[in-house]
């Protein structure tokens, strides 16, 4: 069993267990669930923007312990303080150490801030969660996903507000997940049954990527050179948050990558 395979069963237990516990109908009660959603797509896509997408992460299956001291209200808001374009927020406890009080303490901290619900979606039951925790955006990863599963996932998202960063991994999961309720596609560069890490599968793929979809590269990204090279090959926004959460101020670390990545543009134009 890979640790995509422990993951994702541990995740159909823990949601079978908050569906027993909190029904749809209290759910759609919490002040968040009426909130205007931001758009994470236009955020990524501005000509101002940096396009990245800081993470909080405090671990990871692969690395261990990462960052188990940060406070995500005050990191979240370094960030977009450094130049953030979205947010990204782990809710899955087991693997990753998140919990749906980051995501909440995240949204209240960064009112007008796009936020990602980065966790292992597998029921319909948890988009309603990501719309009444705050989310802005939720991930559908397709390898964890059938073609059908992504097409409903994606409806219902959109019916809810929600738009949908579409992770892919190779050129199989691509084809046969895009669809009309996507709005940004995602290249994950770390294969998640080895947990290796390539930009070359970004490389690859951009080009099969339709333009009608925002393209954010995902994974191994830690320099300004990897970045100008991604966004001069096609890409729209980068999702980082090992970069910065080693560290021990994850918003300065944003803050210099910003200034280099700025000025690698600057020397390219």
């Amino acid at each position: 069993m890979t640790i995509l395979d422990q993951i994702v069963a541990q995740k159909r237990l823990e949601v079978a267990q908050r569906k027993a516990e909190i029904e749809v109908a209290t759910l759609e009660q919490m002040p968040d669930f009426k909130r205007p959603p931001i758009s994470a797509r236009n955020a990524v896509q501005d000509f101002r923007s940096t396009g990245i997408i800081a993470e909080f992460k405090r671990k990871s299956p692969s690395k261990g312990t990462i960052n188990d001291s940060a406070d995500v209200a005050q990191t979240t808001q370094g960030y977009v303080k450094a130049g953030a374009a979205v947010l990204s927020v782990l809710t899955d406890e087991p693997f990753f150490g998140g919990t749906p009080a980051d995501l909440q303490a995240a949204r209240q901290a960064n009112p007008g801030t796009p936020i990602l619900r980065k966790d292992f979606i597998i029921d319909p039951y948890q988009l309603f969660e990501a719309k009444a925790w705050g989310a802005d955006l939720v991930l559908l990863i397709a390898s964890c996903l059938t073609s059908e599963e992504v097409a409903e996932f994606s409806n219902l998202a959109h019916n809810l507000g929600l738009e949908v960063l579409l992770e892919v991994h190779d050129e199989e999961e691509l084809d046969r997940s895009l669809g009309v309720n996507i709005d940004l596609v995602g290249v994950n560069n770390r294969n998640l049954k080895t947990f290796v890490t390539n930009i070359d599968t970004s490389l690859q793929l951009v080009e099969r990527i339709p333009d009608t979809y925002a393209k954010i590269t995902e994974s191994g990204l830690h320099d300004a050179a990897t970045m100008r090279q991604l966004m001069q090959a096609g890409y729209d926004g980068f999702l980082i948050g090992e970069a910065f959460m080693k560290t021990n101020d994850p918003a300065t670390a944003l803050a210099s990558l910003v200034e280099a990545y700025t000025a690698a543009i600057s020397l390219s134009i």
